[in-house]
């Protein structure tokens, strides 16, 4: 049977570098020890550590961002003096992974050599392009730095969701806006995209056009501009509905409130979820009684090719003209 590896010092805990658990009396062969791994050179994570898979209503998103906590954690350990995420790692890392992430994206400011490892997609940047903050204690580009920094990377589009997802205002579980835990602005996106020379900076301008508050998925996102681009009006976004005594009824996704038009992007949880469902059907049950036209939108409705939440918005205006 083979003998277990010896239990490392106490206060040593893994991840942790390998020059500490050499300061700390661990000799080179136990870095090698199969409980062990080395995801970056210079630095040991517990083989076993797997993220279990999350219970959400956005399960991907969820395990995308678990994974990059969990993979800067482990880099924070090695990582050089000055470094900081940046790019996808830090969009992941404020909340809005936006793919999943082979390499760790970690940048050093100009004229400092850019990092180079196994496992990390290393970079420069001059210091006026990018600002920096501590995040739960890792170095991280802001939102707004992050989201320009992507420029040369994603389309407008996707551009455009990522800037909705950063400026957008959280509400608490009882539906009040939360001023307080919204990441960025719009302006400071803004400040950010003229800051200086970027790569991608005319389709940063471009997204800029097109971002919104009040978005509060990529689903609603693109549900908006599937309307605008058929050239319908732009609805009003995060919109609260009360009855005639003031009391909230529902806060709607989109809404033409001068027509009483709703429209709710309804991504699969909604149909998965059974009490999603049935808070789904009693609100719209709600809306109608109130004399709301409710416009109920799926992922295949608005990003299937034929755009059909464009005619079923279409027809609800024309019910409503």
């Amino acid at each position: 049977m083979p003998r277990s590896p010896a239990p490392l010092p106490p206060g040593l805990c893994p991840p942790f570098a390998c020059a500490d658990a050499l300061d700390a009396g661990v000799r080179p062969r136990r870095l090698r020890a199969d409980d062990l791994t080395a995801p970056f050179r210079g630095m040991r994570a517990p083989a076993s550590a797997a993220c279990a898979p999350p219970d959400s209503a956005y399960p991907l998103d969820d395990a995308r961002r678990t994974e990059a906590w969990r993979r800067a954690r482990q880099y924070a350990c090695v990582i050089e003096p000055h470094a900081f995420f940046c790019g996808a790692t830090a969009a992941a890392l404020w909340g809005h992974p936006i793919r999943d992430l082979r390499d760790l994206d970690v940048a050093v400011h100009a004229p400092a050599r850019a990092p180079r490892r196994r496992g990390i997609r290393g970079r420069k940047a001059l210091p006026a392009l990018a600002d920096v903050v501590a995040l739960d204690g890792l170095p991280v580009t802001t939102p707004a730095t992050t989201w320009a920094m992507l420029g040369g990377e994603l389309d407008i589009r996707q551009l455009v969701r990522l800037g909705d997802a950063f400026v957008r205002i959280p509400r608490d579980s009882h539906g009040h806006p939360r001023p307080d835990a919204q990441l960025t602005t719009i302006e400071a996106l803004v400040r950010a995209a003229d800051a200086g020379r970027r790569a991608g900076a005319p389709k940063l301008r471009a997204a800029l056009a097109a971002i919104r508050v009040g978005a509060m998925s990529p689903l609603e996102t693109d549900l908006r501009l599937a309307l605008v681009d058929a050239h319908l009006p732009e609805p009003e976004l995060d919109v609260e509905i009360r009855d005639s005594r003031g009391r909230l009824v529902a806060i709607a996704d989109c809404a033409y409130p001068e027509r009483r038009i709703v429209i709710e992007a309804e991504g699969d949880h909604h149909r998965t979820d059974a009490a999603q469902w049935a808070r789904d059907i009693e609100r719209a049950a709600a809306l109608t009684a109130l004399g709301w036209d409710v416009v109920r939108a799926t992922s295949a409705h608005v990003r299937g090719r034929d755009r059909r939440v464009v005619r079923m918005v279409r027809a609800a205006l024309a019910r409503r003209a």
